[in-house]
Protein backbone atom coordinates (compact mmCIF):
# COMPACT_ATOMS: atom_id res chain seq x y z
CA UNK A 1 0.00 0.00 0.00
CA UNK A 2 1.39 3.36 -1.01
CA UNK A 3 1.12 5.77 1.92
CA UNK A 4 3.99 8.17 1.52
CA UNK A 5 5.68 10.38 -1.02
CA UNK A 6 9.37 11.00 -1.19
CA UNK A 7 9.14 14.11 -3.36
CA UNK A 8 9.23 16.75 -0.67
CA UNK A 9 8.95 19.66 -3.06
CA UNK A 10 5.23 19.03 -3.62
CA UNK A 11 3.07 18.51 -0.53
CA UNK A 12 1.09 15.35 -0.99
CA UNK A 13 -1.39 14.49 1.74
CA UNK A 14 -1.85 16.20 5.05
CA UNK A 15 0.29 14.66 7.73
CA UNK A 16 -1.08 14.49 11.26
CA UNK A 17 1.15 17.43 12.19
CA UNK A 18 -0.27 19.58 9.43
CA UNK A 19 -3.82 18.50 10.27
CA UNK A 20 -3.17 19.88 13.77
CA UNK A 21 -2.05 23.17 12.33
CA UNK A 22 1.67 22.42 12.40
CA UNK A 23 4.26 23.14 9.72
CA UNK A 24 5.84 20.48 7.58
CA UNK A 25 9.59 20.45 7.73
CA UNK A 26 11.37 20.53 4.37
CA UNK A 27 12.66 17.19 3.19
CA UNK A 28 10.30 15.17 5.39
CA UNK A 29 8.16 12.47 3.91
CA UNK A 30 4.47 13.29 3.82
CA UNK A 31 2.38 10.41 5.14
CA UNK A 32 -1.29 9.91 4.49
CA UNK A 33 -3.26 11.22 7.46
CA UNK A 34 -3.91 8.67 10.18
CA UNK A 35 -7.65 9.37 9.90
CA UNK A 36 -7.57 8.23 6.26
CA UNK A 37 -5.76 5.02 7.21
CA UNK A 38 -8.14 4.31 10.11
CA UNK A 39 -11.17 4.84 7.87
CA UNK A 40 -9.50 2.67 5.25
CA UNK A 41 -9.21 -0.12 7.81
CA UNK A 42 -12.89 0.25 8.72
CA UNK A 43 -13.87 0.13 5.05
CA UNK A 44 -11.62 -2.88 4.44
CA UNK A 45 -13.28 -4.89 7.20
CA UNK A 46 -16.78 -3.73 6.27
CA UNK A 47 -16.24 -4.54 2.61
CA UNK A 48 -15.21 -8.09 3.49
CA UNK A 49 -18.65 -8.39 5.10
CA UNK A 50 -20.70 -6.64 2.42
CA UNK A 51 -18.94 -8.26 -0.54
CA UNK A 52 -19.47 -11.71 0.94
CA UNK A 53 -23.19 -11.03 0.62
CA UNK A 54 -22.94 -9.19 -2.71
CA UNK A 55 -20.95 -12.04 -4.26
CA UNK A 56 -23.62 -14.66 -3.58
CA UNK A 57 -26.76 -12.52 -3.63
CA UNK A 58 -27.43 -12.63 -7.41
CA UNK A 59 -27.11 -16.42 -7.48
CA UNK A 60 -29.08 -16.80 -4.25
CA UNK A 61 -31.97 -14.70 -5.55
CA UNK A 62 -32.07 -15.85 -9.19
CA UNK A 63 -31.15 -19.52 -8.74
CA UNK A 64 -32.03 -20.22 -5.12
CA UNK A 65 -35.29 -18.24 -4.89
CA UNK A 66 -36.14 -18.31 -8.61
CA UNK A 67 -36.51 -14.56 -9.19
CA UNK A 68 -36.82 -13.29 -12.76
CA UNK A 69 -34.30 -10.76 -14.11
CA UNK A 70 -36.97 -8.08 -13.62
CA UNK A 71 -37.48 -9.09 -9.99
CA UNK A 72 -33.75 -9.13 -9.43
CA UNK A 73 -33.45 -5.77 -11.15
CA UNK A 74 -35.97 -4.31 -8.68
CA UNK A 75 -34.06 -5.69 -5.71
CA UNK A 76 -30.71 -4.67 -7.14
CA UNK A 77 -32.07 -1.18 -7.72
CA UNK A 78 -33.10 -1.06 -4.08
CA UNK A 79 -29.72 -2.41 -3.00
CA UNK A 80 -27.74 0.16 -4.97
CA UNK A 81 -30.09 3.12 -5.10
CA UNK A 82 -32.16 3.27 -1.93
CA UNK A 83 -29.36 5.08 -0.13
CA UNK A 84 -30.08 8.06 -2.38
CA UNK A 85 -33.07 8.83 -0.19
CA UNK A 86 -31.01 9.29 2.97
CA UNK A 87 -27.62 10.58 1.81
CA UNK A 88 -28.60 14.22 2.13
CA UNK A 89 -29.99 13.52 5.59
CA UNK A 90 -26.76 11.81 6.61
CA UNK A 91 -24.67 14.65 5.21
CA UNK A 92 -26.78 17.27 6.96
CA UNK A 93 -26.67 15.48 10.32
CA UNK A 94 -22.91 15.10 10.06
CA UNK A 95 -22.31 18.77 9.24
CA UNK A 96 -24.39 19.99 12.18
CA UNK A 97 -21.89 20.23 15.00
CA UNK A 98 -19.25 18.26 13.11
CA UNK A 99 -20.80 14.90 14.03
CA UNK A 100 -19.23 12.99 11.17
CA UNK A 101 -18.13 10.02 13.25
CA UNK A 102 -21.45 9.62 15.07
CA UNK A 103 -23.43 9.49 11.85
CA UNK A 104 -20.90 7.10 10.31
CA UNK A 105 -21.19 4.76 13.32
CA UNK A 106 -24.98 4.81 12.98
CA UNK A 107 -24.74 3.91 9.29
CA UNK A 108 -22.18 1.14 9.71
CA UNK A 109 -24.11 -0.30 12.66
CA UNK A 110 -27.43 -0.39 10.80
CA UNK A 111 -25.87 -2.20 7.85
CA UNK A 112 -24.26 -4.75 10.18
CA UNK A 113 -27.59 -5.53 11.85
CA UNK A 114 -29.20 -6.27 8.47
CA UNK A 115 -26.86 -9.17 7.65
CA UNK A 116 -28.44 -11.78 9.98
CA UNK A 117 -31.93 -10.66 8.93
CA UNK A 118 -31.28 -12.13 5.48
CA UNK A 119 -31.45 -15.54 7.18
CA UNK A 120 -35.05 -15.00 8.19
CA UNK A 121 -36.63 -13.58 5.00
CA UNK A 122 -37.47 -15.49 1.83
CA UNK A 123 -40.03 -13.39 -0.05
CA UNK A 124 -39.46 -10.49 -2.42
CA UNK A 125 -41.06 -7.76 -0.23
CA UNK A 126 -39.22 -8.80 2.95
CA UNK A 127 -35.87 -9.19 1.17
CA UNK A 128 -36.41 -5.78 -0.37
CA UNK A 129 -37.11 -4.28 3.06
CA UNK A 130 -33.90 -5.73 4.53
CA UNK A 131 -31.83 -4.55 1.57
CA UNK A 132 -33.43 -1.10 1.84
CA UNK A 133 -32.43 -0.91 5.52
CA UNK A 134 -28.90 -2.02 4.65
CA UNK A 135 -28.61 0.66 1.98
CA UNK A 136 -30.04 3.21 4.39
CA UNK A 137 -27.02 2.50 6.56
CA UNK A 138 -24.72 2.97 3.59
CA UNK A 139 -26.44 6.21 2.69
CA UNK A 140 -25.98 7.57 6.20
CA UNK A 141 -22.30 6.72 6.47
CA UNK A 142 -20.83 7.44 3.03
CA UNK A 143 -20.86 11.25 2.95
CA UNK A 144 -19.58 11.69 6.55
CA UNK A 145 -16.80 9.20 5.90
CA UNK A 146 -15.71 10.90 2.68
CA UNK A 147 -15.94 14.29 4.39
CA UNK A 148 -13.55 13.08 7.10
CA UNK A 149 -11.12 11.93 4.39
CA UNK A 150 -11.21 15.25 2.53
CA UNK A 151 -10.99 17.38 5.68
CA UNK A 152 -7.90 15.51 6.90
CA UNK A 153 -6.11 15.78 3.51
CA UNK A 154 -4.51 18.64 1.62
CA UNK A 155 -6.54 19.74 -1.43
CA UNK A 156 -3.82 19.24 -4.02
CA UNK A 157 -3.48 15.58 -3.07
CA UNK A 158 -7.06 14.58 -2.29
CA UNK A 159 -7.09 12.25 -5.27
CA UNK A 160 -4.26 10.26 -3.73
CA UNK A 161 -5.89 10.25 -0.28
CA UNK A 162 -9.13 8.90 -1.70
CA UNK A 163 -7.10 6.47 -3.80
CA UNK A 164 -5.40 5.07 -0.70
CA UNK A 165 -8.75 4.73 1.07
CA UNK A 166 -10.39 3.09 -1.95
CA UNK A 167 -7.44 0.71 -2.31
CA UNK A 168 -7.86 -0.41 1.30
CA UNK A 169 -11.61 -0.63 0.78
CA UNK A 170 -11.07 -2.75 -2.31
CA UNK A 171 -8.76 -5.11 -0.44
CA UNK A 172 -11.86 -6.02 1.51
CA UNK A 173 -13.76 -6.38 -1.74
CA UNK A 174 -11.13 -8.92 -2.81
CA UNK A 175 -11.27 -10.88 0.42
CA UNK A 176 -15.07 -10.90 0.69
CA UNK A 177 -15.89 -12.99 -2.40
CA UNK A 178 -12.98 -15.31 -1.61
CA UNK A 179 -14.36 -15.87 1.89
CA UNK A 180 -17.84 -16.50 0.47
CA UNK A 181 -16.41 -18.98 -2.04
CA UNK A 182 -14.59 -20.92 0.67
CA UNK A 183 -17.66 -20.97 2.91
CA UNK A 184 -19.89 -22.23 0.10
CA UNK A 185 -17.45 -25.05 -0.58
CA UNK A 186 -17.25 -26.15 3.05
CA UNK A 187 -20.62 -25.42 4.66
CA UNK A 188 -23.64 -27.65 4.17
CA UNK A 189 -26.01 -24.66 4.45
CA UNK A 190 -23.76 -22.36 2.47
CA UNK A 191 -25.86 -19.21 2.15
CA UNK A 192 -26.84 -19.17 5.84
CA UNK A 193 -23.19 -19.55 6.83
CA UNK A 194 -22.16 -16.69 4.52
CA UNK A 195 -24.74 -14.33 6.05
CA UNK A 196 -23.74 -15.30 9.61
CA UNK A 197 -20.03 -14.78 9.09
CA UNK A 198 -20.76 -11.53 7.25
CA UNK A 199 -22.53 -10.17 10.34
CA UNK A 200 -19.60 -11.03 12.62
CA UNK A 201 -17.12 -9.29 10.33
CA UNK A 202 -19.35 -6.20 10.02
CA UNK A 203 -19.55 -5.94 13.80
CA UNK A 204 -15.75 -5.97 13.96
CA UNK A 205 -15.65 -3.06 11.51
CA UNK A 206 -17.96 -0.98 13.71
CA UNK A 207 -15.70 -1.71 16.69
CA UNK A 208 -12.61 -0.48 14.82
CA UNK A 209 -14.48 2.70 13.85
CA UNK A 210 -15.41 3.38 17.48
CA UNK A 211 -11.90 2.77 18.80
CA UNK A 212 -9.55 4.25 16.20
CA UNK A 213 -11.28 7.00 14.20
CA UNK A 214 -11.21 10.41 15.95
CA UNK A 215 -14.54 12.01 16.74
CA UNK A 216 -13.50 15.32 15.18
CA UNK A 217 -11.00 16.37 12.54
CA UNK A 218 -9.26 19.67 13.18
CA UNK A 219 -9.98 21.83 10.16
CA UNK A 220 -7.06 24.26 10.14
CA UNK A 221 -5.61 22.55 7.09
CA UNK A 222 -9.00 22.38 5.45
CA UNK A 223 -9.55 26.06 6.18
CA UNK A 224 -6.40 27.00 4.33
CA UNK A 225 -7.51 24.67 1.55
CA UNK A 226 -10.86 26.39 1.29
CA UNK A 227 -9.21 29.69 0.47
CA UNK A 228 -7.12 28.01 -2.21
CA UNK A 229 -9.91 26.20 -3.99
CA UNK A 230 -12.96 28.39 -3.61
CA UNK A 231 -12.80 29.69 -7.13
CA UNK A 232 -11.20 26.66 -8.71
CA UNK A 233 -12.93 23.86 -10.49
CA UNK A 234 -13.54 20.62 -8.68
CA UNK A 235 -12.44 18.85 -11.84
CA UNK A 236 -8.97 20.33 -11.67
CA UNK A 237 -5.86 19.34 -9.86
CA UNK A 238 -7.02 20.72 -6.53
CA UNK A 239 -5.66 24.22 -6.86
CA UNK A 240 -6.89 27.36 -8.51
CA UNK A 241 -7.84 30.81 -7.35
CA UNK A 242 -10.60 33.21 -7.94
CA UNK A 243 -13.71 34.65 -6.41
CA UNK A 244 -16.11 32.50 -4.51
CA UNK A 245 -18.64 30.87 -6.79
CA UNK A 246 -22.27 30.58 -5.85
CA UNK A 247 -24.28 31.45 -2.81
CA UNK A 248 -22.48 29.03 -0.54
CA UNK A 249 -19.05 30.20 -1.58
CA UNK A 250 -18.39 32.61 1.28
CA UNK A 251 -16.60 31.54 4.37
CA UNK A 252 -15.21 28.30 3.04
CA UNK A 253 -12.18 28.88 5.10
CA UNK A 254 -14.10 29.01 8.33
CA UNK A 255 -14.35 32.79 8.76
CA UNK A 256 -16.98 34.71 10.62
CA UNK A 257 -19.46 34.54 7.71
CA UNK A 258 -19.04 30.79 7.25
CA UNK A 259 -22.22 29.06 6.03
CA UNK A 260 -24.28 27.29 8.68
CA UNK A 261 -25.13 23.65 8.16
CA UNK A 262 -28.74 23.35 7.00
CA UNK A 263 -30.63 21.55 4.27
CA UNK A 264 -31.26 24.91 2.58
CA UNK A 265 -27.55 25.73 2.58
CA UNK A 266 -26.78 22.26 1.21
CA UNK A 267 -29.20 22.64 -1.70
CA UNK A 268 -27.85 26.16 -2.30
CA UNK A 269 -24.49 24.56 -3.07
CA UNK A 270 -25.94 23.67 -6.47
CA UNK A 271 -25.63 27.37 -7.26
CA UNK A 272 -21.92 26.68 -7.67
CA UNK A 273 -21.33 26.02 -11.34
CA UNK A 274 -18.58 23.45 -10.79
CA UNK A 275 -20.57 21.38 -8.29
CA UNK A 276 -23.74 21.60 -10.37
CA UNK A 277 -21.92 20.40 -13.46
CA UNK A 278 -20.31 17.59 -11.51
CA UNK A 279 -23.66 16.43 -10.11
CA UNK A 280 -25.31 16.51 -13.54
CA UNK A 281 -22.50 14.51 -15.11
CA UNK A 282 -22.60 11.91 -12.33
CA UNK A 283 -26.36 11.54 -12.80
CA UNK A 284 -26.20 11.25 -16.57
CA UNK A 285 -23.47 8.63 -16.46
CA UNK A 286 -25.19 6.77 -13.62
CA UNK A 287 -28.29 6.32 -15.80
CA UNK A 288 -26.21 4.14 -18.12
CA UNK A 289 -24.08 2.29 -15.55
CA UNK A 290 -25.23 -1.32 -15.44
CA UNK A 291 -25.08 -2.94 -12.02
CA UNK A 292 -22.06 -5.10 -11.23
CA UNK A 293 -24.34 -8.07 -10.57
CA UNK A 294 -25.73 -7.95 -14.11
CA UNK A 295 -22.20 -7.82 -15.52
CA UNK A 296 -21.27 -10.95 -13.57
CA UNK A 297 -24.50 -12.74 -14.56
CA UNK A 298 -23.82 -12.00 -18.23
CA UNK A 299 -20.27 -13.28 -17.93
CA UNK A 300 -21.52 -16.45 -16.30
CA UNK A 301 -24.05 -17.06 -19.08
CA UNK A 302 -21.61 -16.34 -21.87
CA UNK A 303 -18.86 -18.54 -20.46
CA UNK A 304 -20.97 -21.18 -18.74
CA UNK A 305 -19.32 -20.56 -15.36
CA UNK A 306 -20.50 -23.18 -12.80
CA UNK A 307 -22.52 -21.82 -9.89
CA UNK A 308 -19.82 -22.72 -7.35
CA UNK A 309 -17.32 -20.42 -9.12
CA UNK A 310 -19.68 -17.49 -9.52
CA UNK A 311 -18.63 -15.85 -6.25
CA UNK A 312 -15.08 -15.47 -7.60
CA UNK A 313 -16.03 -13.21 -10.52
CA UNK A 314 -15.99 -10.00 -8.42
CA UNK A 315 -12.35 -10.76 -7.56
CA UNK A 316 -11.27 -9.66 -11.03
CA UNK A 317 -12.95 -6.28 -10.67
CA UNK A 318 -11.61 -5.83 -7.14
CA UNK A 319 -8.05 -6.78 -8.14
CA UNK A 320 -7.93 -4.18 -10.92
CA UNK A 321 -9.51 -1.57 -8.63
CA UNK A 322 -6.94 -2.30 -5.91
CA UNK A 323 -3.96 -2.05 -8.25
CA UNK A 324 -5.10 1.13 -9.98
CA UNK A 325 -6.88 3.17 -7.27
CA UNK A 326 -3.77 4.93 -5.94
CA UNK A 327 -1.98 5.44 -9.31
CA UNK A 328 -5.11 6.84 -10.95
CA UNK A 329 -5.82 9.01 -7.91
CA UNK A 330 -2.32 10.50 -8.15
CA UNK A 331 -2.67 10.89 -11.90
CA UNK A 332 -5.99 12.70 -11.44
CA UNK A 333 -4.27 15.15 -9.07
CA UNK A 334 -1.69 15.88 -11.77
CA UNK A 335 -3.54 15.91 -15.10
CA UNK A 336 -7.06 16.83 -13.98
CA UNK A 337 -9.81 14.83 -12.39
CA UNK A 338 -12.18 15.44 -15.31
CA UNK A 339 -10.01 13.55 -17.77
CA UNK A 340 -9.57 10.56 -15.49
CA UNK A 341 -13.27 10.49 -14.60
CA UNK A 342 -14.39 10.45 -18.24
CA UNK A 343 -11.66 7.96 -19.14
CA UNK A 344 -13.04 5.56 -16.54
CA UNK A 345 -16.44 5.55 -18.22
CA UNK A 346 -14.80 4.91 -21.57
CA UNK A 347 -13.18 1.83 -19.99
CA UNK A 348 -16.64 0.68 -18.88
CA UNK A 349 -17.98 1.25 -22.40
CA UNK A 350 -15.19 -0.96 -23.76
CA UNK A 351 -16.14 -3.66 -21.23
CA UNK A 352 -19.73 -3.54 -22.54
CA UNK A 353 -18.39 -3.89 -26.06
CA UNK A 354 -16.43 -7.02 -25.17
CA UNK A 355 -19.50 -8.58 -23.53
CA UNK A 356 -21.51 -7.88 -26.69
CA UNK A 357 -18.82 -9.11 -29.08
CA UNK A 358 -18.58 -12.60 -30.48
CA UNK A 359 -15.03 -12.98 -29.24
CA UNK A 360 -14.21 -16.20 -27.46
CA UNK A 361 -11.29 -17.39 -25.44
CA UNK A 362 -9.94 -17.45 -21.92
CA UNK A 363 -8.85 -13.82 -22.10
CA UNK A 364 -12.43 -12.48 -22.25
CA UNK A 365 -13.37 -12.62 -18.54
CA UNK A 366 -10.00 -11.19 -17.52
CA UNK A 367 -10.31 -8.32 -19.98
CA UNK A 368 -13.90 -7.49 -19.00
CA UNK A 369 -13.19 -7.62 -15.26
CA UNK A 370 -9.96 -5.61 -15.64
CA UNK A 371 -11.83 -2.87 -17.51
CA UNK A 372 -14.61 -3.01 -14.94
CA UNK A 373 -12.10 -2.47 -12.13
CA UNK A 374 -10.38 0.31 -14.08
CA UNK A 375 -13.74 2.07 -14.33
CA UNK A 376 -14.13 2.09 -10.55
CA UNK A 377 -10.53 3.10 -9.89
CA UNK A 378 -10.86 6.08 -12.25
CA UNK A 379 -14.25 7.30 -11.02
CA UNK A 380 -15.10 6.39 -7.42
CA UNK A 381 -12.52 8.24 -5.35
CA UNK A 382 -11.83 10.72 -8.14
CA UNK A 383 -15.47 11.84 -8.06
CA UNK A 384 -15.31 12.61 -4.34
CA UNK A 385 -11.93 14.33 -4.65
CA UNK A 386 -13.37 16.54 -7.40
CA UNK A 387 -16.50 17.38 -5.44
CA UNK A 388 -14.56 18.23 -2.26
CA UNK A 389 -12.76 21.04 -4.07
CA UNK A 390 -16.06 22.82 -4.74
CA UNK A 391 -17.56 22.59 -1.25
CA UNK A 392 -16.68 24.62 1.88
CA UNK A 393 -15.48 22.65 4.89
CA UNK A 394 -18.56 23.52 6.96
CA UNK A 395 -20.82 21.85 4.36
CA UNK A 396 -18.46 19.15 3.17
CA UNK A 397 -20.67 16.15 4.02
CA UNK A 398 -23.76 17.82 2.55
CA UNK A 399 -22.00 18.77 -0.67
CA UNK A 400 -20.57 15.30 -1.22
CA UNK A 401 -24.00 13.84 -0.43
CA UNK A 402 -25.57 15.95 -3.18
CA UNK A 403 -23.34 14.39 -5.80
CA UNK A 404 -23.69 10.90 -4.34
CA UNK A 405 -27.49 11.23 -4.18
CA UNK A 406 -27.82 12.07 -7.85
CA UNK A 407 -25.53 9.24 -8.87
CA UNK A 408 -27.21 6.66 -6.61
CA UNK A 409 -30.70 7.65 -7.78
CA UNK A 410 -29.63 7.35 -11.41
CA UNK A 411 -28.18 3.89 -10.84
CA UNK A 412 -31.39 2.87 -9.08
CA UNK A 413 -33.42 3.66 -12.21
CA UNK A 414 -30.79 2.02 -14.43
CA UNK A 415 -31.04 -1.27 -12.52
CA UNK A 416 -34.82 -1.35 -12.83
CA UNK A 417 -34.77 -0.40 -16.51
CA UNK A 418 -32.02 -2.91 -17.34
CA UNK A 419 -33.82 -5.72 -15.51
CA UNK A 420 -37.04 -4.93 -17.35
CA UNK A 421 -35.23 -4.77 -20.72
CA UNK A 422 -33.47 -8.10 -20.03
CA UNK A 423 -36.81 -9.74 -19.19
CA UNK A 424 -38.56 -8.33 -22.27
CA UNK A 425 -35.83 -8.42 -24.93
CA UNK A 426 -32.95 -10.55 -23.65
CA UNK A 427 -29.59 -9.75 -22.10
CA UNK A 428 -27.77 -8.75 -25.30
CA UNK A 429 -30.43 -6.28 -26.39
CA UNK A 430 -30.54 -4.78 -22.90
CA UNK A 431 -26.76 -4.33 -22.79
CA UNK A 432 -26.73 -2.87 -26.30
CA UNK A 433 -29.17 -0.22 -25.17
CA UNK A 434 -27.05 0.49 -22.10
CA UNK A 435 -23.92 0.86 -24.23
CA UNK A 436 -25.62 3.37 -26.55
CA UNK A 437 -26.91 5.28 -23.52
CA UNK A 438 -23.45 5.33 -21.93
CA UNK A 439 -21.86 6.70 -25.09
CA UNK A 440 -24.51 9.42 -25.27
CA UNK A 441 -23.99 10.23 -21.58
CA UNK A 442 -20.22 10.56 -22.06
CA UNK A 443 -20.77 12.98 -24.96
CA UNK A 444 -23.30 14.95 -22.89
CA UNK A 445 -20.89 15.10 -19.96
CA UNK A 446 -18.14 16.44 -22.21
CA UNK A 447 -20.51 19.17 -23.33
CA UNK A 448 -21.44 20.01 -19.72
CA UNK A 449 -17.79 20.14 -18.68
CA UNK A 450 -16.77 23.24 -16.69
CA UNK A 451 -15.25 25.98 -18.82
CA UNK A 452 -11.90 26.08 -16.96
CA UNK A 453 -8.94 24.65 -18.84
CA UNK A 454 -7.10 21.88 -17.06
CA UNK A 455 -3.37 21.55 -16.95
Amino acid sequence: MYVSESRASTPAVASPAVARGGTRRPGRRSAVASTVLALGAVSLITDVSSEMVTAVLPLYLVTGLGLSPLGFGLLDGVYNGFSALVRLVGGHLADRGGRHKRVAVLGYGLSALCKPLLLAVHTLPLIGAVLAADRTGKGLRTAPRDALISLSSEPQARGRAFGVHRAMDTTGALLGPLAAFLILRQAAEGYDAVFTVSFCVAAAGVLVLLLFVPSRVRQEGAARAGGAVRGGTGWGTGGGAGPAAGPAGRGAGGGGDAPRASLRAAVALLGRRELRGLALCAMALGLATVSDSFVYLMLQRRLGVPDRWFALLPLGTAAAFLLLAVPLGRWADRVGRWRVFVGGHLALLLAYGLLLSHLRGGFLPYAVLALHGTFYAATDGVLMAAAAGSVPAELRSSGLALVQTGQAAARFFCSIAFGAAWTAFGDRSALSGAAVALLASVLLSIRLRPAEKLS
